[in-house]
């Protein structure tokens, strides 16, 4: 686990990365703050696709608080 300073050091350099490389990056988690920074959003719950979520405008990652 990463203190709450690392860890957004790391989702900034993954985001950044992922912005300039123009690669994709996944991020598996439960934090919903978090999730709120990516391109697309996919919801599983019990094994299943819940939801599939595209977010035209994602959270810089600057300004998500957890």
């Amino acid at each position: 686990a990463l203190d709450y300073r690392t860890g957004k050091q790391v989702l900034q350099l993954l985001q950044d990365a992922s912005r300039k490389d123009h690669k994709t990056v996944m991020i598996i988690t439960h934090n919903a703050a978090i999730a709120k920074m990516a391109d697309r959003i996919i919801e599983i719950n019990d094994a299943q696709v819940r939801s599939i979520h595209d977010e035209p405008q994602p959270t810089p990652v600057a300004d998500i608080e957890w």
